[in-house]
């Protein structure tokens, strides 16, 4: 592949290393721990085991893939619902019964082989289902860049129109380094100017309240280890949460088909596809014990990735430990959960839209004829079922966006004739 600065397996040298890392930390951050403020969770366990999470992927797919674990939102309704039914407890045992759905499923595909996956997901289905993932996220990045408190803010707008404008110039024009680590870089630029803004317009942009507030040690609420509770069953956890691994399976097909195209590999052959569901599995069984919302592979991560052409497992690893050590320190967690929406929505544009492009060139590269009718119609339903948030719901199971319309475009593609 083109244009590759740290392939795979490429070490970056230490310092540079730690600068990588942190660009991935700062990327998940945000989304990893909104999920379990939006159920009701301690934030600092979801930052240990999306740390842990990680790890545990990567030593289950030997290294290979790189791939962060961050918390799942598909899950979210359904722990909402639990946590004022059962608390924390029903949470941890469907967040295990999801899991252990990827082992059983990463099982009957080591014995199947892979040979069905090119039949199943060919490139007019894969590159459509790739810009899905990247543009369903479109609405949240632009809302963040230009909302607040749910209301239009022009100062919003201009805080993630700097921090956008500044991620774009260090990737273009900038040098050795200064390229290499434009998302952090640009962070850093948007963060300065919020707090400049603020001072100048007397706004509260960038609350330090927490900072200051917060202790330097701070042990994550690990009062759920099953320790503290009588062993009690939750059947209804177990039936509501189990079938969400399948929607979140079909993510976790479109990242891995993401890496495919940025890295130049075929992850599904190698490791293998039944390795990386195995990993997922871990990683959300993991996030149960401790727990903590499940998790699944993130897009922003990937979309890191794929601005700075820098697939590093070194790079994740370092991610993944610098989040484990976080949860820890209470100033260093609070510093980040004070980074305001508009400069994570700035970064959110570039990289959301480089997944979204990555799409179009598989489909590009493929030569995906749209004078075929097959091939266009089941662009079209794919895309916009997808981008428009198309929703199955039967009786609490929500099959959404990215999931649905990547069933639609399987289904369309094994039905339709090829003239």
């Amino acid at each position: 592949m083109e244009n590759i600065k740290y392939d795979v397996h490429e070490r970056p040298a230490s310092g540079l290393l730690i600068g990588l890392s942190f660009q991935h930390l700062f990327a998940m951050f945000g989304a990893t721990v909104l999920v379990p403020i939006l159920v009701g969770i301690d934030p600092a366990i979801a930052l240990f085991s999306s740390g842990l999470g990680t790890l545990a992927h990567l030593s289950v797919t030997q290294y290979k893939i790189p791939a962060y674990m961050g918390s799942s939102f598909a899950y979210i309704a359904t722990m909402q619902t639990l946590m004022k039914s059962g608390g924390i407890a029903a949470v941890a045992q469907g967040a295990i019964a999801g899991g252990l759905v990827y082992l059983l499923v990463a099982l009957v595909v080591k014995f199947a082989g892979n040979a069905w996956i090119d039949k199943v997901l060919p490139p007019v289905v894969v590159g459509p289902i790739i810009i899905v993932i990247g543009l369903s996220l479109a609405s949240t990045a632009v809302n963040d860049v230009m909302l607040k408190d749910g209301q239009y803010n022009f100062t919003y707008l201009l805080i993630g129109m700097v921090t956008l404008l500044a991620v774009i110039l260090f990737n273009i024009y900038g040098k050795k380094i200064i390229g290499i680590i434009p998302v952090l870089l640009g962070l850093a630029v948007g963060y300065l100017f919020a707090i400049a803004i603020g001072f100048l317009t007397k706004q509260t942009i960038v609350d330090f309240s927490e900072v200051v507030s917060s202790s330097w040690f701070s042990l994550p609420d690990f009062d759920i280890l099953f320790l503290d509770y009588s062993f009690k069953f939750y059947p209804s956890a177990v039936l509501t949460m189990a079938p969400i691994a399948f929607v979140t399976m079909t993510e976790h097909f479109g990242h891995v088909m993401v890496l495919n195209s940025l890295t130049g590999r075929d992850f599904f052959k190698d490791p293998g596809l039944d390795r990386t569901l195995t990993g997922d599995g871990l990683a959300q069984i993991i996030a149960g014990i401790f727990g903590a919302p499940p998790v699944t592979s993130y897009g922003e991560n990937i979309g890191v990735m794929a601005l700075n052409k820098i697939y590093s497992v070194y790079v994740i690893a370092g991610a993944a430990l610098i989040a484990v050590v976080m949860s820890f320190i209470g100033k260093v967690s609070a510093l980040l959960s004070s980074i305001p929406s508009p400069v994570i929505g700035g970064i959110s544009i570039a990289l959301f839209g480089v997944i979204a492009s990555s799409g179009l060139k598989i489909l590009i590269e493929n030569k995906v004829d749209f004078d075929n009718k097959k091939n266009l119609l089941i662009a079209s339903v794919i895309l916009v079922s997808g981008i428009g948030g198309l929703m199955l719901q039967i009786n609490g199971l929500q099959i959404t966006g990215v999931a649905f319309s990547t069933l639609l475009g399987i289904l369309l593609y094994q039905i339709l004739p090829e003239k």
